[in-house]
């Protein structure tokens, strides 16, 4: 499997740590708490045979800045680094992909940065907390799942976890998330292993108690692709229907047999639909 290419690219915040894979337009992928390498990202590979994809590593993740003040890894503070990264680069404009709480980056980014994104894509995202209002999401306690899945991310945050027991905590985490559990080790098959940014994730635990953003939406100019799965148990469909009727120029493509991942469950479909919006 081909790697990612690394550099660190060296902006007006700091110096963050990007990989990059494939060629085409520019595409920036990233996730408000993973911690990639150069294995690459399941989610980020969908995009490189059509793009020039920079997966960044946010700050905190990796060999990325560290953050000298707690707001520093806020949602809001993100997209500024985001957009320094893009300066940095040369870019005058690039499209976003996000899934999950990369998608809730994605959501930010439009609200703020229309005019810098040709397109946003967002997958099992949402615009609002998703866990305290919904009971049908894994992190609200009323979920039968919600301490099972609480005891896998406290065990993953441990830093001295030897490898075998954190794949098989994060095996166990994901097939929480699939349709079909079964098809766990079908559908992530790559040698491909990124970690937590345990600060990151402490901080946005918190942040999200407050986070709402859904009046805002209306201020969001770039066309916007939202994909979720029927059954996702992470950001259910409640929410991206709401950023569909929000966003003045979204569609809502709905993955019939998917959980939180319709880019693997559904792959074939994903791609097909994606590659239609963006050339539309």
């Amino acid at each position: 499997m081909e790697k990612w290419s690394k550099q660190m690219v060296h902006t007006t915040r700091g110096i963050f740590e990007v990989f990059t894979k494939g060629k085409g337009q520019p595409l920036c992928v990233t996730h408000h708490y993973s911690e990639y390498n150069d294995t690459g990202d399941y989610f980020a590979d969908i995009f490189t045979d059509q793009h020039k994809v920079y997966l960044v590593n946010l700050r905190e993740a990796g060999n990325s800045v560290k953050a000298s003040e707690p707001y520093e890894l806020s949602l809001l503070e993100t997209v500024f680094d985001l957009e320094a990264i893009r300066e940095a680069l040369k870019l005058p404009s690039w499209s976003f992909a996000g899934h999950s709480i990369g998608g809730v980056i994605g959501v930010m980014y439009g609200i703020h940065f229309s005019n810098k994104l040709n397109a946003n894509i967002l997958v099992g995202a949402a615009a609002r907390d998703y866990a305290t209002l919904s009971s049908t999401c894994i992190y609200n306690p009323a979920h039968p799942d919600f301490e099972y899945m609480q005891e896998l991310i406290e065990t993953l945050k441990c830093p001295d976890l030897s490898e075998e027991m954190r794949k098989e905590k994060s095996i166990e985490r994901t097939q929480l998330s699939l349709h079909d559990p079964e098809t766990h080790h079908q559908l992530f098959n790559k040698n491909i292993h990124k970690r937590m940014a345990v600060p990151r994730l402490n901080f946005f635990n918190r942040e999200l108690q407050i986070f709402d953003v859904t009046k805002k939406l209306h201020l969001s100019s770039v066309k916007t692709f939202i994909a979720c799965g029927k059954h996702d148990v992470q950001c259910p469909l409640e929410f991206s229907m709401e950023m569909y009727d929000l966003l003045p120029q979204a569609e809502l493509v709905v993955f019939q047999e998917s959980n939180h991942y319709p880019f693997l469950e559904e792959k074939e479909l994903f791609i097909r639909e994606v590659d239609r919006f963006m050339k539309s």
